[in-house]
């Protein structure tokens, strides 16, 4: 079932900020959805407008079944119960415990005292900080913070959870301990949830899903492993380079010493997904054609639909027998690039 839906829509600030540009984008119910873009690229518009806090300049935001732009304020809001939300930074309240920053959004609520001290206990278990219940922020590191914020935004049972930059201010152990949590409250609730981040190792780990956004366009979207496996636009191979995703930042910086090193045949980049893994096609087409490889460097990287290969391999052999290794590599759907 589609839980969030965008058609054709415009953002426009101060009628000369064209903030968001035909966006079309479908998330179903379920999804962990990764939205990933550079900083300007669009993305804080987008989240405000999937969270109902500002609506389209054109288009329609359908959440839960419902335009945003065509129900009333006080509709929008008691819509915006069902959606949770984390923050980049936390946006704890200081002068309360972690029992009452969870507490808070069912006070505005109007749930009974007794029922929310029960949700609460739920919540500090389920997120871990059983043992930190009557601390206050200030006694908290940033990765507890953050927990403090996710059990917060699911406090009334959202549909719908929104991390806006969730792990961006968190170093790289504890963001791995964030996404485990909520890859975890996921597989216990099947919350929907819509990641906005520019971190690909965030999309890498636990989205099923991704649309790469840029300058207020949605330039590339589909399965994680599928996006990442066969990259269309320079934006995203941008991103792939920068995360060093499938030792792409090493490797860029070792293809002119390879290049002096294996001076014979030629040097190929292979990528490869699930299709491939169990078949010894290397092993075949050296049988078959005479060549050899060389391996150079390699690795897999996993994903939450799915594995991606990467090998960089020198192959030796006749001119006419290189080619046609690397015209049989891409008929079995294995990618090459000759560098």
């Amino acid at each position: 079932m589609t839980i969030i839906e965008l058609k054709n829509v415009n953002k426009i600030y101060n009628n000369k900020v064209h903030a968001l540009k035909d966006i079309n984008l479908k998330v179903e119910e379920g999804d962990i959805y990764g939205i990933i873009g550079y900083s300007g690229a669009g993305k804080s518009t987008l989240i405000r407008l999937l969270n109902g806090l500002e609506t389209a300049s054109e288009g329609e935001v359908v959440v839960l079944g419902e335009d945003f732009g065509k129900i009333s304020n006080e509709k929008r809001r008691l819509k915006r119960q069902n959606i949770g939300m984390i923050f980049q930074h936390f946006n704890l309240l200081w002068s309360r415990t972690v029992s009452e920053n969870i507490e808070f959004p069912l006070e505005i609520l109007g749930v009974p005292k007794k029922e929310r001290e029960q949700r609460v206990n739920e919540l500090v278990k389920l997120v871990g900080l059983e043992d930190r219940k009557d601390n206050y922020p200030s006694q908290l590191s940033g990765g507890q913070k953050q927990r403090v914020g996710i059990a917060r935004a699911l406090a009334g049972n959202p549909k719908i959870l929104l991390c806006d930059e969730a792990t961006s201010a968190l170093d790289p152990e504890t963001t791995a301990d964030v996404l485990d949590l909520i890859n975890e409250i996921h597989q216990k609730t099947k919350i929907t949830v819509v990641l906005i981040t520019h971190e690909m190792h965030v999309v890498k780990t636990i989205c099923t899903k991704v649309a790469v956004i840029d300058d207020g366009k949605i330039i590339e979207e589909g399965l994680v492993s599928d996006v990442f496996y066969k990259p269309q636009n320079e934006v995203t191979k941008r991103f792939l380079k920068q995360t060093a995703f499938s030792s792409e930042k090493s490797a860029t910086k070792n293809i002119k010493n390879w290049k002096e090193t294996f001076v014979n045949g030629q040097i190929v980049k292979l990528t490869f997904n699930d299709k491939n893994f169990n078949t010894p096609v290397i092993t075949d087409l050296t049988k078959e054609l005479g060549v050899k490889f060389n391996i150079i460097q390699g690795k897999i990287d996993k994903t939450k639909t799915g594995n991606i290969g990467t090998l960089y391999a020198q192959i030796i052999g006749e001119n006419g027998s290189i080619e046609e290794t690397i015209s049989r590599l891409e008929q079995l759907e294995i990618s090459v690039e000759v560098l």
